[in-house]
């Protein structure tokens, strides 16, 4: 058959929906909502949707490295828990905290992004040495890490965090949100490991084809492994940033972040299948959730019916991926 070569082709136009499909869709959604409401595009309410986008835009890109290997990380959203729970206690003045309290908030940092550094290690082993399916091992770690939020924190939060913790979330930089920055720079560094270094390119080539990826002598196991580094100090990071925008760790933080995270990565345009993904998509599908989630608020709909187009959304994204794998 013929393929179509005018500027309005069918070949050209398929070319430019799949490269700048997202940024449309975010473009319009963003239109929608400022026609609608009148004040969805107030200073203010820009401010707030991309601090609510923080968290997830930071956990997402932690899921992206994962999910351009073919894997998956359901521990996301516990480990966000018990990193939070853990520096909070080294950093609060509270009985609840680690006796001898308060310490060096430095500390208290270095040992948020050191319990999402080991749980990751630990996942990112069993996956990559032992071949368990990434989908059973961090299921098995999203419930570990919960119990030992649990068993930390003897089930009750951890309140009166030093203003210096807090400064992470509740903090600006020139006028801009300190969680904001902190996601700017994450994807800065990200966006440049995977666009720019050898190992971003070993990642793709991983998650393209990882038998074709281990003859041309890469190490697939410990590309694998590090992915889930990766994820797991990112999550720790953003239960650092949860803990100090509240004011306090709690047990029960990050329920359900997973699936936010991995509805930014797979709205952004990452395949499920590996190989094929950035991190710039991954953040613009991290804001459409803001957005679509501020937007229905501001026009009085229920959270039910977000939770509904959600998932409509993730499963959309997936038809749309599949469509494209096959139609190539």
């Amino acid at each position: 058959m013929k393929p179509a070569t005018g500027w309005f082709g069918s070949e050209r136009r398929r070319l430019l929906i799949q490269e700048y499909g997202i940024f449309i869709a975010f473009l319009v959604l963003v239109a929608v909502l400022a026609l609608s409401n009148e004040f969805f595009l107030t200073a203010g309410n820009i401010s707030n949707v991309l601090l609510q986008t923080s968290i997830n835009g930071v956990l997402a890109i932690g899921m992206t490295f994962v999910i351009l290997t073919r894997g998956i990380d359901l521990s996301v959203g516990s480990v966000v828990a018990l990193a939070g729970m853990v520096s909070a206690s080294l950093a609060t003045t509270s009985p609840a905290g680690v006796a001898g309290g308060p310490y060096p908030v430095a500390l208290a940092l270095a040992a948020g992004i050191g319990v999402g550094v080991l749980t990751g290690s630990i996942v990112g082993l069993i996956v990559s040495r032992f071949s368990v399916p990434a989908f059973v091992a961090t299921l098995g770690m999203l419930s570990a890490a919960r119990g030992a939020t649990l068993i930390y924190g003897n089930g009750r939060p951890v309140p009166g965090l030093v203003p210096d913790f807090r400064w992470i979330g509740t903090g600006n930089v020139l006028g801009v949100p300190m969680p904001v920055v902190i996601l700017a720079g994450v994807f800065i560094v990200s966006w440049w490991i995977l666009s720019r270094t050898r190992f971003g390119r070993y990642i793709y080539a991983v998650g393209g084809n990882p038998h074709a990826a281990k003859t041309s002598g890469i190490d697939v196991t410990r590309i694998r492994f590090l992915v889930y580094v990766i994820s797991g100090a990112l999550s720790g990071l953003a239960g650092m940033i949860l803990s100090a925008r509240t004011g306090s760790a709690l047990p029960q933080a990050g329920v359900a972040y997973e699936l936010d995270a991995i509805a930014a990565v797979v709205i952004g345009g990452t395949s499920l299948s590996g190989g094929v993904g950035r991190v710039t998509g991954t953040l613009i599908g991290a804001l459409i959730i803001g957005v679509m989630n501020n937007g229905l608020d501001l026009l009085g709909i229920q959270s039910y019916y977000q939770q509904i187009l959600k998932g409509a959304l993730i499963v959309g994204a997936v038809m749309l991926d599949q469509t494209r794998k096959h139609g190539a």
